[in-house]
């Protein structure tokens, strides 16, 4: 994991890169959104206040998924009819970046995948509709209608104008999942599957008062 430095343009702190390949960032001191060209940063912004929330992970939280270890460096905030949810931006030791998704107390991994086959049309989405991707027969079974809330950390795309999204997710049988973004045009793609927290072996993790010490 490599990291870089360069200086907030509104308010002149240091801004910290883990990642050589983020796009946006986020300055901890004055909540600016940046977006960044090389180390040229450009003010596009301010960042919303995060959310109470009682998840354990935040930037920094560090993990292992499928043998590889990762680092906590980023997340979107999402709003919908239950509450919040985080996407949580992951950098791994290969320099490789991935996705943990992480609403009322489930856990998921996923990374952007190209389409092999084109995704339905957000307007004709329907519950139980099939969807092969990959070779993986998927099954559609929860549309999502959010918003977006905030960001924080280092991302690999420009995310800070965005309002209302759309999400569908497809599963398998046997706990992978597909999820088609439709805030972006074209959409994306990720593939992933559902975790147990404890697999993740996690560390750095929030504490909250009366909690035991992880």
């Amino acid at each position: 994991m490599s990291s870089r430095n360069a200086i907030c343009p509104n308010c002149g702190a240091e801004v910290r890169f883990r990642w050589s390949g983020a796009v946006q960032t986020t300055c901890e001191y004055c909540q600016s959104i940046l977006v960044r060209n090389d180390l040229n940063l450009a003010l596009v912004g301010k960042a919303a206040d995060l959310p109470v929330d009682i998840s354990p992970v935040q930037i920094g939280t560090e993990g292992i998924f499928n043998g590889k270890g990762f680092q906590v460096i980023g997340r979107i905030v999402y709003r919908y009819d239950l509450g919040t949810w985080n996407e949580w931006h992951l950098l791994f030791s290969d320099d490789s970046h991935g996705w943990l998704s992480d609403a009322q107390a489930e856990y998921a991994v996923s990374f952007a995948n190209p389409f092999t086959v084109a995704p339905p049309a957000e307007g004709y989405l329907e519950r139980g509709m099939r969807m092969e991707q990959h070779g993986v027969q998927l099954t559609l079974t929860v549309i999502t209608e959010a918003f977006y809330e905030t960001t924080e950390g280092e991302l690999p795309f420009r995310y800070y104008d965005k309002e209302k999204c759309r999400f569908a997710d497809f599963r398998t049988s046997d706990g992978r999942f597909a999820t088609v973004d439709y805030s972006e045009e074209p959409p994306l793609l990720f593939l992933g599957q559902f975790v147990d927290f404890g697999s993740l072996q996690m560390k750095n993790l929030k504490e909250f008062e009366g909690w035991p010490t992880v």
